[in-house]
């Protein structure tokens, strides 16, 4: 233990609920031996064979690291360990390797340092903030193989596995780590960047690994092994807790405990002061994770993600194997409706599937959702076939992702309907009329163009977490621009408030699907704009009713033309204060 026994208190970001006592473990570079000796022209081809068997056992560590993982983790760490796969297959890699080792008479750690340090500041100079973020890629890539070429039981994974009962504290985690932690126990995680909005505090929800983010100093002020208790629930990690501290969490424990022995709450809206109704739905890809929701009181599914089933294997899932999938799905919810997204993939995220996705500079603005499925009309056909016989078991709605012209809605709208008729003329069971076809609101031109849009679309759903950085030009998994991306920016809002207006014209369903819809803070903003209808992880369904019932509706109407008027999220959230609702 580094640091005195002194009790301290860090405050950071509530990224995930919960509570967890463990022991720290900072997650930092590791620091490898390098020998700057030259070889002897008699070693070069031991050396050449030293760093190819480094590299195999590199290879393999991912390969069985991805075959650990399974459900939300795979789905969530996959394309890192894949990105990262291809990184070590790079033929320029390693001939630049391989020259070096022969030409400069470089050993292998001193010829990786000098490749990583070189690659580091090509990717350094780029003017694209996505690709300036590939650096981390190679770091850890190179220093797994540097792992592997020492081979001194200090790998990665033989590493995680002295993590049991720890609390991980690191600058800003990836997915790929969270999901290998999480395969052995880690009790919660500290980060002192990032946000609460990036990849790996949503995998941190879905695990109910609390965690908190934007904590200053948290890798300088804690040391290894020194015991913290990280209370999600207050937004602090306590370092070296009193029995007090213990006391607390104790009593978080036994509630907890009594919750889990409570019946299932009733899938009933949500009751504000004033009497409105709002429905509370819970966003998921597992039905187990719907099988959660409903035992705490979702009415149904708002946003259920099809890509898990292309995830899982390299071939293309068939129409039966994605109506199987459906089918569990339905039963599970037994009545209750659901809406299913089609396929959404990047071209970072489909490595390793059955998908024909080549490499793209800017994934986040590419060929994605619609965009792909209507140049691959075979596999959205497919999809859409397996939704239709689906939708004669149980209530459903269609959505498609990244929707920027009504156009693409019309092309997705003759497909469906085409299927439609040639389902029905094979003899399947299917509805007589199309389920509800709608757009996630997610690109700006979607929400401006909004009129245009409700023309083609049956009812809308606003996924504010990839419209918050497409509006703000902010990558929501960098950590350095944390204190940009905040979905509750006043320019957000007002793109919301204009959908919502041409949605209650339209008389369509509108509903929010990203982050935001479950945060207790952001919540009172979202009824003021007029929204209805919410879905969030599940974890998150108790805090967004108590948020609804703590509102009166009425008063926050009256509040809408200052809140649009409001020139920071500080002035909305002080108006919103004088009527109590925070």
């Amino acid at each position: 233990m580094s640091h005195a026994s002194i009790r301290q208190v860090l405050e950071g970001q509530r990224a995930a609920p919960g509570m967890a006592l463990g022991r720290v473990r900072l997650l930092q570079p590791r620091r490898h031996a390098i020998d700057d000796s030259l070889l002897r022209a008699e070693d070069v081809a031991a050396e050449l064979e030293r760093l190819d068997l480094a590299m195999t056992r590199a290879r393999g560590e991912l390969a069985e690291l991805r075959q650990r993982l399974h459900g939300a983790l795979a789905r969530e760490a996959q394309p890192f360990l894949d990105t990262h796969a291809l990184i070590l297959d790079d033929p320029e890699l390693r001939a630049g390797l391989d020259d070096m080792i022969r030409r400069g008479r470089f050993r292998a750690a001193a010829a990786l340092q000098a490749q990583r340090d070189r690659l580091v500041q090509v990717f350094r100079s780029m003017d694209d903030p996505y690709l300036r973020t590939r650096e981390d890629d190679v770091q850890h890539v190179i220093a797994r193989v540097l792992d592997a070429l020492e081979h001194d039981g200090s790998s990665e994974e033989h590493r995680l596995a002295a993590r049991l009962g720890e609390i991980l504290v690191a600058e800003n985690p990836s997915p790929a780590e969270v999901a290998s932690m999480a395969e052995l126990g880690l009790r919660g995680i500290i980060a002192s960047g990032g946000s609460a909005y990036s990849h790996a505090a949503i995998l941190a929800r879905s695990l109910h690994l609390p965690m908190l983010c934007s904590v200053p100093g948290a890798d300088s002020s804690l040391g290894d092994g020194d015991l913290v208790l990280l209370d999600g629930e207050r937004g602090i990690a306590i370092a070296h807790p009193t029995a007090q501290d213990l006391g607390s969490l104790r009593q978080w424990q036994r509630e907890q405990a009594a919750r889990g022995r409570l019946p299932p709450l009733p899938a009933i809206p949500a009751q504000s002061r004033d009497g409105e109704l709002i429905a509370l739905y819970a966003n998921a890809e597992l039905p187990a994770e719907v099988a959660e929701a409903r035992a705490l009181g979702a009415m149904g599914v708002g946003l259920y993600r099809t890509e898990l089933l292309y995830l899982r294997k390299q071939t293309l899932p068939d129409e039966d194997e994605q109506f199987a999938a459906l089918r569990e799905l339905l039963h599970v919810l037994d009545g209750a409706p659901v809406t299913l997204r089609t396929l959404d993939l990047g071209a970072d995220k489909a490595i390793g599937t059955g998908l024909d996705m080549p490499a793209e500079a800017n994934p986040a603005l590419g060929v994605r959702g619609v965009r792909h499925a209507l140049r691959h009309p075979e596999i959205l056909r497919t999809q859409l076939r397996a939704m239709l016989r689906a939708a004669s078991l149980g209530p459903l709605r269609i959505l498609l992702p990244m929707v920027t012209l009504p156009e693409e809605m019309a092309a997705v709208r003759a497909h469906a309907l085409d299927c439609l008729a040639n389902l029905k003329a094979a003899g399947a069971q299917v509805p007589n009329v199309l389920p509800p076809l709608g757009a996630m609101v997610e690109v700006p031109a979607a929400a401006l163009g909004v009129r245009a849009l409700l023309a083609e679309a049956d009812f809308l759903a606003i996924g504010t977490n990839d419209l918050a950085q497409y509006v703000l030009a902010t990558d929501r998994n960098l950590g350095a621009l944390s204190a940009l991306y905040d979905p509750r920016h006043p320019a957000l809002l007002r793109l919301i408030a204009g959908v919502a207006i041409a949605a209650r014209r339209a008389n369509k369903p509108l509903s929010v699907c990203g982050e935001i819809a479950g945060d207790p803070m952001a919540v009172p903003l979202l009824l003021a704009l007029g929204i209805r209808e919410l879905s969030m992880a599940p974890t998150r369904l108790a805090q967004a009713r108590a948020a609804v019932e703590a509102t009166h509706c009425a008063q926050l109407r009256a509040l809408v033309p200052r809140l649009l008027r409001a020139g920071s999220r500080g002035e909305m959230e002080a108006l919103l204060c004088t009527l109590g609702n925070r």
